[in-house]
């Protein structure tokens, strides 16, 4: 039996950070791009100037930590694990609290998205603190 974090020579838990890496490039670019259909489809309303520059700025962070990521090898992307992390948490804890102001679809999303970016950050974290 393949040892559980790798397989075919391939790191799973390297290779999940990989994707959601991906994952915030795409978002990121979406977001970027039309913030008020991102606004939509996360459940925050119709857009006006406030919310799509905010839009715009968690696009900005997006591509920043997925980049980041992405580009960096060996240590450097250690860092940007750290990063991810914490603003996953971060976000984590801003989708709990929203609750009530939002609709609770859009809650449960946002928490269960950031919730495992927040698990896999950690577990990722926590490895390479032990390696």
């Amino acid at each position: 039996m393949a040892d559980v974090k790798e397989e075919n020579g391939v790191d799973t838990l390297d290779a999940l950070m990989q994707n959601l890496a991906l994952g915030r490039v795409a978002l990121g670019a979406v977001a970027f791009a039309a913030p008020g259909l991102t606004g939509r489809l996360l459940g925050l309303g119709a857009g006006d100037g406030g919310r799509d520059y905010i839009t715009r700025a968690f696009a900005a962070r997006e591509l920043a930590l997925g980049g980041g990521y992405l580009l960096a090898r060996g240590r450097a992307r250690d860092l940007w694990a750290r990063l991810g992390l914490a603003v996953d948490a971060l976000d984590t804890v801003s989708g709990a609290k929203s609750r009530g102001a939002v609709p609770l679809w859009a809650t449960a999303a946002a928490v269960a998205v950031s919730g495992g970016a927040t698990a896999l950050g950690a577990a990722k974290v926590g490895r390479d603190l032990v390696k």
